[in-house]
């Protein structure tokens, strides 16, 4: 079998914990695999590289940035590969240009346009094991480009997908996706499987297990994605096709990212082409606009108000103020203490009354619900950040998930 490895900054964050994880590869090659890793920068270390450069300028250039913080991920794979050699397993790394992956040049968040897979497969039948550091790529000009945050996942999916590998192995610091994060529902218990469309929303949501554009990757080329921790054998959650028996609840997980801002446009003129010229100034810059909502029209004016990720938050409300002035708005207000809390599950395709009993949960706890966005397996609302994790313990209850209620049912 080929199987590609993915570990995460905990999983390598010193070099006690990167000979861990080679005892574990070594146990695989041992069992006539072949291996691909992909790793990430050790924990903290690219949140260190970029207060650097923030320390520097406000706004550092982003292909410098770039050039920078990829570094973290390119010590640990040389640090692997030379413990794997020191353990006699032979290995070699590859960075993301020798690995021939390539991407666009949207510096900080590029996205792969193709990978070249034949100096991996070239390595891997001289009997290698090929560590290729997460998060980076080159464009077509040869500038070094990274992936975004969580940017490892998406490396070690598409990797598997270009070398038609049997299996992707997400390894992090949880043993699975759970139906709520356990660190504020107790009670969340680990799911043995999720569809890739159930996975794709609770990324996309706040869930912190996987990135969402690595999901997009597995369910486009069909790579099974196995999440597993790397600090205990368990089986984990698989992350595959829709299978019948995932439709047995209404819903499948809870989820909760409070790292959103609210930004509101005020008297914006009511006329044909005015949302397009403020959204399309957040498009120019690549931040990725998530809910929205129009206020009914009065005297042709109207309130636009949306969200963004915190990270953008500040350059957005920057776009906004400017282009405010030039559609003719009134102002432009930002709130940074929301949060989103939503529920995620195939069952809802066949479930009535979803909506209204979570927005009755949320009612008799007192949380105002300030916006609300749907999809056919997702109902997300934007509340007060206060609520946030009341919310999710709420809805987890309600919605039967709780690990007591599951038990009860079996």
């Amino acid at each position: 079998m080929l199987i590609v490895q993915k570990y995460g900054g905990t999983s390598v964050a010193d070099p006690e914990r990167i000979k861990n994880i080679a005892k574990r590869i070594i146990k695989y090659r041992e069992e006539d695999n072949d291996v691909v890793v992909v790793v990430s920068a050790m924990a903290g270390e690219t949140d260190r590289l970029l207060n650097l450069a923030h320390s520097i300028n406000k706004f550092p250039d982003e292909r410098e940035v770039d050039v920078l913080i990829s570094t973290g991920e390119q010590v640990v794979s040389a640090l692997l590969a030379i413990t794997l050699k020191t353990m006699f397993c032979d290995a070699v790394s590859l960075l993301g240009h020798q690995a021939k992956i390539v991407t666009d040049s949207s510096f900080t968040k590029a996205r792969i346009s193709h990978i070249d897979k034949n100096q991996i497969m070239s390595e891997l039948n001289k009997g290698r094991v090929v560590v290729v550091p997460g998060f980076q790529g080159v464009d077509e000009k040869g500038n070094i480009t990274t992936l975004g945050r969580g940017g490892s996942d998406t490396s070690a999916v598409a990797l598997a997908a270009a070398l038609d590998a049997d299996l992707c192995e997400i390894y992090t610091d949880v043993d699975g996706v759970y139906t709520a994060d356990p660190n504020i529902c107790d009670r969340a218990r680990r799911l043995d499987k999720i569809s890739y469309e159930e996975m794709l929303e609770m990324a996309s949501l706040g869930a912190k297990v996987l990135q969402i554009r690595s999901v997009e990757f597995a369910a486009r080329y069909n790579v099974p994605i196995l999440v597993k921790s790397s600090f205990t054998d368990g089986e984990g959650t698989l992350v595959c096709k829709e299978v019948l028996d995932m439709e047995r609840m209404e819903v499948t997980g809870v989820t909760y990212n409070k790292n959103e801002v609210k930004i509101t446009v005020a008297g914006v003129p009511d006329k044909p082409g005015i949302a397009a010229q403020l959204f399309s100034a957040l498009s120019d810059a690549n931040i990725v606009i998530d809910v929205i909502v129009q206020n009914i029209s009065h005297d042709n004016l109207t309130d636009i108000t949306f969200t963004v990720a915190k990270a953008d938050g500040k350059k957005a409300f920057k776009i906004m103020e400017e282009t405010a002035l030039a559609i003719g708005a009134s102002g432009v207000a930002i709130d940074e203490n929301i949060a989103k809390v939503s529920i995620v599950g195939l069952g809802m395709r066949s479930h009535a009354g979803v909506a209204s009993k979570m927005f009755s949960a949320l009612a008799k706890e007192g949380i105002n619900i300030e916006a609300i966005t749907t999809s056919e397996i997702k109902i997300s609302c934007v509340i007060e950040s206060k609520y946030g994790e009341l919310a999710v313990r709420t809805l987890h209850k309600v919605f039967g998930l709780d690990a007591e209620y599951v038990a009860e049912e079996k």
